[in-house]
């Protein structure tokens, strides 16, 4: 079991490493509701998590329930029954190790930012500002 959390502790949840998929989601809807360019998913069955804490949902379309922390904000769950029955989509960036199940695949990238397809070619620095 992996574990993982919402920013100021309140939702901790613990999941099997055995992920039907991970992916890293450029849609709309994803970007929008956690702020971020691309959003990471890892699909678990319901069983093979365990969540501690009270995460507050929202229908964020119909069929989909969206769950974060109501006391810090943070993104954690996704479901849809109609589209993955008896699953829930944990956002892997919030595991305590988020590198410790390897990406598969970029999805809705139709919908990707433009300029997110060419991060390799920016400056990149360790930290932000550079220390001299």
């Amino acid at each position: 079991m992996i574990s993982g959390r919402c920013h100021c502790g309140a939702v901790h949840y613990q999941m099997s490493e055995n992920t039907i998929h991970h992916t890293l989601c450029h849609c709309t809807d994803c970007r929008r509701a956690s702020g971020a360019p691309a959003v990471a998913w890892a699909l678990v069955k319901r069983e093979d998590i365990r969540i501690e804490g009270q995460p507050k949902s929202y229908a964020s379309s119909p069929g989909t329930e969206r769950l974060f922390c109501s006391d810090c904000g943070t993104s954690l769950f996704f479901v849809n029954e109609q589209i993955f029955p008896g699953m829930i989509d944990v956002q892997s960036a919030t595991l305590d190790n988020p590198a410790a199940i390897p990406l598969q695949a970029q999805i809705q990238t139709d919908d990707r930012i433009g300029w997110m397809e060419n991060l390799h070619s920016l400056p990149s620095f360790g930290r932000y500002p550079p220390m001299e």
